[in-house]
C-alpha cells in the first residue's frame, strides 16, 4: 500500500512551523499510543500500532531540517533504499521520543519501543553513529552530465582490535547500571498520574553489555578515526545545494548500532557564459550593429559545443531566443530545459573618418517610418509639452 504524505499524516501543511508540528505529533502520538489501547481487540491493537508508527516515521522526517527538505523534493523517494542514489532505507526505530513528552523518554507507562503491542521490554534499537555532512564542488558541465566524483573524508570508524565491541578480547558481561536491559527507567507524577519514561544507559549505550576490560586501543569506545575513500555518482541534473545521502557511510555508533549516513551536499562552481536557472541556461550573446539590422547567423554556446542559430531581421538589444532541448536535464527524468540567448547589439568605437562618413550618411537617409520606437516616444513627448503650456 502507498505511504501517505507525511504532512496528511500529521494533519499540517508545509508551510507549519517546527512548533506546529511538534504539537501536531504529541497530539496524533497521545491519540494512538499503546497504552490507550491495553484492552482492544486484536485488531484494534494491530490498527493502533500501525497508526503511531506511521506518526512517528512522519515526524522523524517533518522535524530534522535535512530530511524534511529532501522529503519536499522528492518525496518518500528520498528515503528509499537505493533511490537515484538518494538511498539508505528509513530507521523509524532511531527516534528520540525526550524532547516531546519529557522525562527522557517517551512519557508515557509502560512503552518501551512499542512494547504496549506486546514487544519486548527491552529497548528495540541502539544509538546509531552521527551523520556526515561533505560539501562536493562540480562544474556545470558535470552536473547537467552526471559524473562520478572519489572523495576521501575522515571520520569515526570501528575500533579493528575489538571490533567495536569496546572490550579486551571482545569479553563483555552484563551492564551493572541497567541489569542488561539497555533503559534506564523513571517515574514522575503529573497532574495525569504517575508517568513512566525511559532513557537510553549512559554505560551500555541501549546495548545491555560493557566490556570486561576496556580495550587498550580504544580505551572502551569501540571506535578509531579512519580516511574513508568512497566513489560517488552525482546524477544528471542535479542543482546547487541539493543532496544526496549514502546510508550507512556516516561514523560508527559507540554502541554496536548502525553507523550514521553521509550527505553530500553539492556547490556548483560559477560558470564564465551561463546562469542557471531551474533546467534552464541563461547567457548574453553580443551581435554586430548590422546583424541586428539586416538579420543573419550566429553561433551561441551550448554545453555541446557552438550551435548556429538565425538573427532576425531588425533585432533589438535585449531580444530572446530559445534554443530548445539544449539546457539540463531533468533530475526527474522529464526531458531537458533550453537555452535562453539574450542578445545585445554591439556599439562599434574607434571609427576611422571614411566609417563616420559612410554612417552619417546611412542615418540621414533614414526617416520615421525606419524609428517606429523613437517616433512614438516623440509623439508621446510633444503630447505632455502641449498639455503643459495649454
Amino acid at each position: 500500500m502507498a505511504k501517505r504524505d507525511y504532512y496528511e499524516v500529521l494533519g499540517v501543511d508545509k508551510s507549519a512551523s517546527e512548533n506546529d508540528i511538534k504539537k501536531a505529533y504529541r497530539k496524533a502520538a497521545m491519540k494512538y499510543h499503546p497504552d490507550k489501547f491495553a484492552n482492544a481487540s486484536d485488531a484494534e491493537k494491530k490498527d493502533a500500532e500501525e497508526k503511531f508508527k506511521e506518526i512517528n516515521e512522519a515526524y522523524q522526517v517533518l522535524s530534522d531540517n535535512e530530511k524534511k527538505q529532501q522529503y519536499d523534493q522528492f518525496g518518500h523517494a528520498a528515503f528509499e533504499q537505493g533511490g537515484a542514489g538518494f538511498g539508505g532505507g528509513f530507521n523509524a526505530g532511531g527516534f528520540d521520543f525526550g524532547d516531546i513528552f519529557g522525562g527522557g523518554g517517551s512519557g508515557f507507562g509502560g512503552f518501551e519501543g512499542f512494547s504496549g503491542f506486546g514487544g519486548s521490554s527491552r529497548r528495540s534499537y541502539v544509538e546509531p553513529g552521527n551523520d556526515l555532512r561533505y560539501n562536493l564542488e562540480i562544474t556545470l558541465e558535470e552536473a547537467a552530465k552526471g559524473v562520478e566524483k572519489t572523495i576521501k573524508y575522515k571520520r569515526t570508524g570501528k575500533c579493528e582490535h575489538c571490533h567495536g565491541t569496546g572490550a579486551e578480547d571482545d569479553k563483555l558481561k552484563t551492564c551493572p547500571t541497567c541489569n542488561g536491559q539497555g533503559t534506564i527507567k523513571t517515574q514522575q507524577r503529573t497532574i495525569l498520574g504517575v508517568m513512566q519514561s525511559q532513557s537510553v544507559c549512559p554505560d551500555c549505550h541501549g546495548t545491555g553489555k560493557v566490556p570486561e576490560k576496556k580495550c587498550k586501543h580504544c580505551r572502551g569506545t569501540g571506535t578509531a578515526k579512519e580516511t574513508v575513500e568512497k566513489k560517488i555518482n552525482v546524477p544528471a541534473g542535479i542543482d546547487d545545494g541539493q543532496k544526496l545521502k549514502y546510508a550507512g557511510l556516516g561514523e560508527a555508533s559507540q554502541s554496536g548500532g548502525p553507523n550514521g549516513d553521509l550527505y553530500i551536499v553539492i556547490r556548483i562552481k560559477p560558470h564564465d557564459i551561463f546562469i542557471r536557472q531551474g533546467d534552464n541556461l541563461y547567457c548574453e550573446v553580443p551581435i554586430s550593429y548590422s546583424t541586428a539590422v539586416l538579420g543573419g547567423e550566429v553561433e551561441v554556446p551550448t554545453l555541446n559545443g557552438k550551435k548556429t542559430v538565425k538573427v532576425p531581421e531588425g533585432t533589438e538589444s535585449g531580444k530572446l531566443l530559445k534554443v530548445s532541448g539544449e539546457g539540463i536535464k531533468s533530475l526527474r527524468g522529464y526531458g531537458k530545459g533550453d537555452i535562453i540567448v539574450k542578445f545585445t547589439i554591439e556599439t562599434p568605437k574607434k571609427l576611422t573618418d571614411k566609417q563616420k562618413e559612410l554612417l552619417q550618411k546611412f542615418e540621414e537617409s533614414l526617416n520615421d517610418k525606419n524609428y517606429e520606437q523613437k517616433t512614438s516616444f516623440m509623439k508621446r513627448l510633444k503630447k505632455i509639452f502641449k498639455d503643459i503650456i495649454d
